[in-house]
């Protein structure tokens, strides 16, 4: 299993899924129609290190961070 989160404004609890690669866990996200919008915009990683690829092997106790665009300064 894999834990993922959901952070910033997506306001939704972690959820933990089996999965085995980031392609994977974007398949089961894309059911979620809320996550769905988020994951065009979101940039992604995986224990702490973002990454720009899905061909990304995940394994048992990875987390997986959805970080959602925002404004500061």
């Amino acid at each position: 299993m894999v834990k993922v989160e959901f952070l910033g404004p997506i306001g939704k609890e972690p959820i933990e899924i089996d999965a085995k690669s980031l392609t994977e866990v974007a398949e089961i996200l894309k059911k979620d129609p809320e996550i769905k919008e988020w994951l065009k915009q979101s940039a992604v990683a995986v224990n702490d290190t973002m990454v720009n690829t899905l061909d990304i092997k995940l394994k048992d106790g990875d987390r997986v961070s959805l970080l959602p665009p925002v404004c500061g300064g």
